[in-house]
């Protein structure tokens, strides 16, 4: 009896879960989400919105002034897998492994994909940007919304050594030990986004000794979520050397001044910065070009004369990227993004996501499984036609 029982609630749980009317009830949610994020970059820019609605588990509620807030819809993540799940299962479960069921078995594929090239683009995509000017060469990318503390060893004077401590390790706090240095960093404070001035004598006594710090007063801010904004972090490090203090610096984004230390004969140098990514080429900017329709300033077309050199595949040769014309090369795609200092220098968008060819192939397998269904059904209807004109035939 059990055993039956099972085998109906099972039966039962499978048919809810590949039924037409979930995949429909999912599609209508989907559509809700994508309306609700196109609205909210208004306030929140493209990537607070698609982090808030289509990259979450819960959308969140808060009203105006309060302190507290209630889920409202569930996020696009929960949603589009459910969906995958719904179209996938549903597929095995109820098509024929027919040539006249070819074209819905395309239609389903090409649907999971477009579902699925989202989860990977939120999981694997990196959006960096490269800046250099005219004659100059990077070898780095930089994270566009992450940071990181560089603890730069410049004792030699034809290299650096640099060691890199991500932002989730200064968000966690405690003690960071720097591998290979007799370097002990404690995390006394970590703001998101802060606003620097300084300092009067009206602020409490600042709680960084060394560096510029004691000068300066910072003020924890909310992040921000425009596009054309950025975070400015800061943080208080405690810095030890062999168990000798060197002092609590305050580092931040928004300091461009230099602040180091020494220690048993070599140098150091500290700082906040965006994530660097090295890669094993360079990228020089030979000449960047800014064209603009005649009689005006707005822009016609921008572009950066580059040279390419990979010394592990001996690649060298140059290339245009332009508005139109990006550069993809070992996994990232290089776009024009802006430019500055009066047309000399630079900045490339750097984007790597091994999904970018999902979008393509899910929409065109929707399409061919649109024409290859739809043209079995006229060669049905037709052949139905045919029999329905020679039975009239017949008949008279």
């Amino acid at each position: 009896m059990n055993d039956q029982a099972n085998k109906h609630w099972g039966t039962a749980l499978l048919d809810a879960l590949t039924s037409l009317k979930l995949a429909i009830v999912l599609l209508t949610l989907l559509m809700v989400l994508v309306l609700a994020c196109t609205l909210a970059q208004v306030d929140l820019g493209t990537h607070g919105a698609v982090e808030r609605y289509m990259r979450s588990w819960l959308v969140w509620w808060r009203p105006d002034g309060a302190s507290w807030s209630i889920p409202v819809l569930p996020g696009g993540a929960p949603v589009g897998g459910l969906l995958i799940l719904n179209l996938s299962v549903a597929q095995i479960r109820r098509l024929q492994l027919t040539w006249r069921k070819s074209g819905l078995w395309l239609l389903h594929i090409g649907l999971v994909l477009l579902v699925a090239g989202e989860f990977v683009s939120a999981m694997l995509q990196v959006d960096a940007r490269l800046t250099f000017e005219e004659g100059h060469s990077a070898n780095f990318v930089e994270r566009t919304r992450e940071y990181e503390l560089a603890v730069v060893d410049t004792t030699d004077a034809a290299y650096d050594d640099e060691y890199g401590v991500p932002q989730s390790l200064l968000l966690a706090g405690g003690s960071i030990a720097i591998a290979k240095t007799p370097l002990q960093l404690k995390v006394v404070a970590y703001m998101r986004n802060s606003e620097l001035r300084n300092r009067t004598d009206k602020d409490p006594k600042s709680l960084a000794t060394a560096g510029v710090g004691p000068e300066i007063a910072v003020q924890q801010l909310p992040p921000v979520t425009a596009d054309d904004a950025q975070d400015t972090p800061s943080a208080l490090i405690d810095v030890h050397a062999d168990g000798v203090s060197k002092g609590v610096f305050l580092v931040s984004a928004g300091i461009s001044a230099q602040q180091g230390f020494s220690h048993a004969g070599r140098h150091y140098r500290i700082d906040l910065r965006l994530r660097r990514e090295y890669l094993p080429y360079s990228l020089t900017l030979k000449d960047f070009s800014h064209d603009v329709y005649p009689g005006t300033d707005i822009p016609k077309n921008f572009s950066s004369l580059v040279r390419l050199v990979h010394p592990g595949s001996s690649e060298d040769r140059t290339v245009l990227i332009s508005m139109n014309q990006p550069l993809r090369f070992e996994g990232r795609t290089f776009y024009q993004s802006s430019f500055g200092k009066n047309d000399t220098l630079s900045v490339l968008q750097v984007v790597q996501n091994p999904g970018w060819l999902m979008p393509y192939v899910s929409c065109t397998l929707v399409t061919l499984g649109l024409i290859v269904h739809f043209s079995f059904s006229l060669g049905r209807l037709q052949r139905r036609r045919v029999r329905a004109a020679a039975a009239a035939v017949g008949a008279t």
